[in-house]
């Protein structure tokens, strides 16, 4: 897989699918190197954990700087 930098400078992954055809050939099912389907599934875990924690209170930097110790306050 290679990547490439969008407008805003994120890296984005070029895809090297091959598609299965049925005999009219309509695209059926797709092939995906392991690498690039495991990365796929990694994006889908992490979204969906952003879908759930959504509606929680965000925390503030000073904030977390305390919660960790990293601040004297």
């Amino acid at each position: 897989m290679s990547s490439t930098s969008n407008q805003k400078g994120t890296e984005m992954s070029t895809f090297h699918e091959q598609y299965i055809v049925d005999s009219k050939g309509k695209r059926t099912a797709v092939i995906l190197p392991i690498d690039q389907y495991e990365q796929l599934l990694e994006d889908l875990h992490d979204l969906a954990i952003v879908a759930e924690r959504r509606a929680e209170k965000t925390v503030s930097l000073e904030e977390m700087k305390r919660r960790l110790g990293w601040t004297t306050k």
